[in-house]
């Protein structure tokens, strides 16, 4: 285990602060005191998130915090290696620094009811305050990553890092495919919880009630928005686009969450001697500031429709848990500075870990 914030002891102030405070008070109204408290256990909380409890208002910068805690908590739900890794830092006395969460969309002529490419979590990500901080072009998996951080506090709250898949670079076949899995996408954010962005967008805070109201709606755009695919349609997407494939079956969910950690080759070792299955290379920026690693994807069983139109299961790659360290340096301006930047060619490398088989052990 690496050093890193160690988790002050239960009943001191910094603990006190987090659970008197107008961010537990938000997430008071869905998750129980139980599991608030491990997640705050769990994860750095930024002390710009933790004004008392008692506001008639929630800050933009309280609701991302809360919907990224809750996004983390998903993502560990759903991968039992982070789950295991995360236990044992908690049970060790340390917290998570949770980086960035990405998650993928395609850009395509036929999206159903939901917005095309990015536009589908950046109508999210833009009332709660975050700005797009980077471009990165995927040329060989045909697809494009953005990189958005919170304007308040960019090095202290969770980035997204959001992709699109371009279907137009693809054959005409697999468009044709594309369109119908994703046609069938229903909106989950409806008039009510548009109304309340637009004005989150405006005033830069809600009332308590209408952010708890928001939060769970929030949280299900990161989701699987399209109807089951057929299994057909699924090995049809994935003999061009492994990860057009695994949007079929997951959809807007995180494929990745990731912990900031000091040393990530000290931790890439340990994991292995663990026998958790690592990536074998860790990922370094062209300007050797940032480097990453991850856990391969789990396997889940997914939902399928087979020819006849009964659901059956299929074993298919689910997301992963990544580790990341960033270096600071010094900018133009004479400023000293975390790099929160992120690397096209790290970035095609660590999409590989959902690809399953032979191009993700090959890593």
């Amino acid at each position: 285990m690496t050093i890193r914030e160690q988790n002050p002891a239960a009943g001191s102030r910094p603990e006190a602060a987090a659970r008197d405070s107008q961010l537990a008070a938000l997430l008071a109204a869905h998750r129980t005191p139980q599991e608030i408290a491990f997640l705050l256990r769990a994860i750095h909380v930024p002390s710009c998130t933790l004004r008392p409890a008692g506001a008639a208002n929630v800050s933009r910068l309280e609701l991302a915090q809360a919907l990224n805690m809750l996004l983390f908590e998903k993502l560990l739900k759903d991968v039992p290696d982070a789950a295991a890794y995360v236990a044992e830092a908690v049970a060790a006395g340390q917290r998570m620094h949770f980086d960035h969460g990405a998650l993928r969309t395609v850009l395509g002529a036929g999206t159903g009811l939901l917005p095309a490419g990015e536009q589908a979590i950046t109508r999210i990500l833009r009332p709660l305050g975050y700005v797009q901080n980077g471009l990165y072009p995927l040329e060989r998996i045909r697809m494009t990553g953005r990189s958005y951080a919170h304007a308040d506090a960019p090095e202290e709250i969770a980035q997204f890092f959001v992709s699109e898949l371009h279907a137009d670079r693809f054959s005409p076949e697999f468009q044709a495919v594309v369109s119908r899995v994703i046609g069938t996408s229903v909106d989950p954010l409806g008039a009510d919880a548009q109304a309340l962005l637009a004005r989150l967008e405006g005033e830069r805070e809600l009332p308590l009630a209408a952010a708890q109201s928001l939060l769970p709606v929030l949280l299900s755009a990161f989701a699987r928005q399209h109807a089951l695919p057929t299994v057909a349609d699924y090995e049809r997407l994935r003999g061009e686009s492994s990860e057009m494939a695994w949007i079929a079956t997951e959809g807007n969910v995180f494929n990745h969450a990731t912990d900031r950690v000091p040393d990530v080759e000290a931790v890439a070792e340990r994991q292995r001697a663990l026998g958790r299955p690592m990536k074998d290379k860790i990922e370094v920026s062209r300007n050797g500031r940032v480097r990453q690693t991850a856990y391969r994807a789990c396997t889940v069983l997914r939902p399928m429709r087979d020819q006849h139109g009964a659901v059956v299961e299929q074993a298919v790659p689910g997301s992963f848990y990544e580790f990341i360290s960033r270096d600071r340096y010094v900018d133009d301006q004479g400023v000293e500075r975390l790099d929160l930047s992120f690397d096209s060619g790290n970035a095609q490398g660590i999409f590989k870990m959902t690809a399953g088989g032979a191009d993700a052990a090959g890593m």
